[in-house]
């Protein structure tokens, strides 16, 4: 029996995501389940995962359930110690749980002003001061932690982390609303927004459920600053190269297009989260890759 996770909206539950990350980015196998915010629907699955209040929210194999995300990273770094949500050296370590501790319970004028939605991104969202502290105190933080860690690459503490699956939701609000950073600040939100799990993520986000209006603002638009997918679209009919999904291996009910070519899936969900990002799905990528290669 696998782990089982429950989250919120994709587009939108920022704690979701961070919990789901700390799954998918480290190769642990969990059985998502998915519940709409501002609904019932919410409510009604937590009875099962009690003493949840919200998500996102654990159970083990065991059927032990763990609420909060600082939790679930603890609990499954305990489980899986060669996973590498914590790093391995000492003081790197030490850093990483300060900087999760830190987002955990902190940046409140950031989230309040920014909320999560990875839909959109803006032009300008006019921050005021204490969303423009925040990201002061972000950068302070980042520095320091690759300071101590004498971090070089992508990541705050050597190796992707769970401080950094902690942060993820951050560098989506600062792209989502083109918030003033600084280079080095921005070079770490451009990681996140091509890292592979961040990708299918939001690549799902863009086709599970329908826009939450309360997370709307009138704010000018611009193109989302994450790679640019593979252009793709669904298509009603054409003969797929794959007999069966590429995900499932069910029988191949609805179909996409890209670049000339016909791909199948087994449901609308697994061939619109591909339109939205073809590339960030190993399976879709491979078959892509080796037909192109054979030509």
């Amino acid at each position: 029996m696998p782990y089982t996770i429950v989250i919120g909206d994709r587009a939108y539950s920022s704690w979701s995501l961070r919990g789901w990350l700390l799954f998918d980015a480290f190769g642990i196998a969990v059985d998502t389940r998915s519940a709409r915010l501002y609904t019932d629907e919410l409510p009604i699955l937590l009875r099962d995962f009690v003493p949840a209040r919200t998500a996102p929210v654990m159970r083990t194999p065991e059927g032990d359930v763990v609420p909060e995300t600082i939790a679930i990273a603890e609990e499954l770094a305990t489980r899986h110690p060669q996973a590498g949500l914590w790093p391995t050296d000492r003081r790197a370590r030490s850093v990483a749980r300060v900087l999760a501790a830190e987002m955990h319970a902190g940046f409140v004028a950031l989230r309040s002003h920014c909320p999560m939605n990875l839909r959109v991104s803006y032009a300008d969202c006019a921050p005021p001061p204490p969303v423009l502290a925040d990201l002061a105190r972000l950068d302070q933080l980042w520095s320091w932690a690759r300071a101590q860690t004498g971090a070089s690459g992508d990541w705050l503490c050597g190796d992707y982390s769970a401080a950094d699956a902690f942060y993820a939701p951050v560098a989506s609000r600062i792209a989502t609303y083109d918030l003033p950073v600084t280079p080095a600040q921005a070079a770490y939100v451009t990681a996140h927004l091509a890292h592979p799990s961040f990708r299918r993520w939001r690549a799902t986000a863009m086709v599970d459920g329908a826009d939450q209006d309360c997370y709307r603002r009138a704010y000018p638009r611009r193109p989302w600053p994450g790679p640019t997918p593979l252009a793709a679209g669904a298509v009603a009919a054409g003969m797929p190269e794959n007999a069966n999904c590429l995900y499932s291996g069910q029988p191949v009910t609805h179909l996409m297009q890209a670049g000339g070519r016909v791909f199948g899936f087994c449901n609308a969900l697994c061939r619109d989260k591909t339109v939205a990002d073809p590339l960030a799905w190993p399976a879709f990528a491979t078959a892509w890759q080796t037909r192109a290669a054979t030509r």
